[in-house]
């Protein structure tokens, strides 16, 4: 077949996406190389999520059924130094971090890639939810047709390099079609849930988790209204997040929701729904899918969280990898250290790291 010169590497997870991509990737007639990485986790914890023994076990099953090679690559400290320890840093500087986004960038779609070249790799390939077209000269990034599963968000930073080589074989597909593919394929993960926690986080959560790698950042301290009215104690600014309304353990005659994480004074800054809207905010770090940075001013959808809907907004080029984002009508739960992801309409044309205010 004609791309039986062509070498994918593919990222396994042991789950029903990966596998189905390879099994894709195999049909297709390409040379394909499984790989995995054996990435950090707690001492008293058995593994980490992304890679147990029994998603180590279910992907190398996969590769033999499909009688492709597969490779487990010890990561654990790379891992560990590259996403636990920013995402540890960043609770102590008062930020919300999304480590998925550090870990793509440096780990999945930078270390990994290298290893896949090392084989002799022409593209690496995964399972995520995403598409990718070649529009003069420049690839160009989109959703994943299925809207409940789209992953376009945590793959912005991605760049043109990066790009050319890789493979997304799920993009065009839903997940009940993948499904469906996998049973065709006689997969035995078929019916494997999906993964949705934080891969090294354990069963105590996120608190749990700090108490023991930056007890630090967990000190109590006040929570006041904007005016400087103490209103009551937090326990730890890591339990809280932008916008929450639940659990503050204060009383007022009006709902209070968080609106900032002030780590200079440990303070827990609430305020009212009127208090809450913005209409600017800044990103640091801003990227852009084409590798060209931005002259003027863009109409754009930006999307704040992973699980949040794009509103409409005005993207303005700053000096120094920052941009400021004014949108069209205020927004809540803006939360510095969550990725903020640039569209035309599907097209991802780039994003940053929302920054907190001076």
């Amino acid at each position: 077949m004609e791309n039986s010169n062509i070498r994918v590497v593919i990222a396994m997870s042991g789950g029903v996406d990966s596998s189905v991509a390879a099994a894709l990737l195999k049909e297709q007639g390409y040379d394909v190389v499984g790989m995995m990485l054996r990435l950090w986790s707690e001492e008293n914890c058995d593994t980490n999520r992304c890679c147990t023994p029994e998603s180590i076990e279910d992907a190398r099953s996969i590769a033999d059924f499909l009688d492709i090679p597969f490779y487990v690559l010890d990561y654990q400290t790379p891992f560990k130094n590259t996403v636990v320890d920013y995402f540890t840093t960043s609770y102590s500087q008062g930020v919300t971090p999304n480590p998925c986004l550090v870990c793509n960038k440096k780990v999945r779609f930078g270390m990994l890639l290298e290893e896949a070249k090392k084989l002799g790799a022409n593209y690496m390939a995964t399972g995520h939810y995403v598409r990718t077209k070649e529009v003069d000269g420049k690839i160009e990034l989109y959703k994943g047709l299925d809207p409940s599963k789209d992953q376009s968000y945590v793959l912005y930073q991605l760049d043109q390099d990066q790009l050319s080589h890789m493979m997304f074989p799920l993009g065009e597909f839903n997940k009940t079609y993948v499904r469906e593919l996998a049973e065709k394929f006689e997969l035995s993960v078929a019916k494997r849930p999906d993964s949705q926690d934080l891969c090294f986080i354990g069963d105590d959560g996120y608190r749990g988790f700090l108490e023991r790698h930056a007890p630090e950042s967990l000190k109590p301290g006040p929570i006041r209204n904007q005016q400087g009215k103490l209103l009551g104690n937090h326990q730890g600014l890591p339990g809280y997040t932008i916008g929450q309304r639940r659990g503050l353990g204060i009383s007022t005659k009006e709902p209070h929701f968080v609106l900032n994480l002030d780590s200079k004074t440990n303070t827990l800054v609430v305020g009212t729904k009127d208090e809450r809207g913005k209409e600017v905010f800044r990103t640091k770090e801003t990227r852009y899918i084409s590798g060209e940075e931005l002259q003027t001013p863009l109409p754009i959808l930006v999307k704040i969280r992973y699980t949040t809907q794009p509103v409409a907004a005005t993207l303005y080029p700053l000096p120094d990898g920052l941009a400021e984002i004014r949108l069209d009508k205020p927004l809540g739960d803006i939360t510095p250290g969550q990725g903020a992801v640039f569209y035309l309409d599907d097209q991802v044309i780039g994003g940053g790291i929302i920054i907190k205010e001076q």
